[in-house]
């Protein structure tokens, strides 16, 4: 990529829309669900696949599941998203937190991550 393609691209990265939100990941073959929160959904099925395709996952539960049934099994899903704009960092966390309880006890879903 030449150098003004390449300004352009990191240009476009950081003027991007970012999203919050809850995520669910589920495994198809034990009916089993995981939610979380994330400042950025966008990154957040990478970050936890490459984790569970490198066996090191924080959440242990969900590794041993992943470790049994493999990738097909599995899928990603984006519960609720919100744009960050015109929240603070102290109502991000606030409104994270009180959707991620929600949603975990609306599924019976665990905790991705804890």
């Amino acid at each position: 990529m030449d150098k003004p393609n390449r300004r352009q691209a990191v240009r476009d990265y950081k003027e991007r829309k970012v999203e919050l939100g809850i995520f669910a990941v589920r495994c198809a073959a034990t009916g089993q669900a995981w939610v979380g929160g994330s400042r950025d959904l966008s990154k957040q099925q990478n970050r936890i696949w490459f984790g569970l395709k490198s066996g090191g996952h924080p959440n242990k539960a969900l590794q041993a599941v992943w470790s049994a049934h493999g990738e097909p099994a599995f899928s990603f899903e984006v519960l609720e998203a919100k744009p960050v704009e015109g929240l603070s960092e102290y109502e991000q966390a606030n409104l994270l937190k009180d959707r991620d309880a929600h949603w975990r006890a609306e599924l019976g879903a665990a905790k991705i991550v804890g």
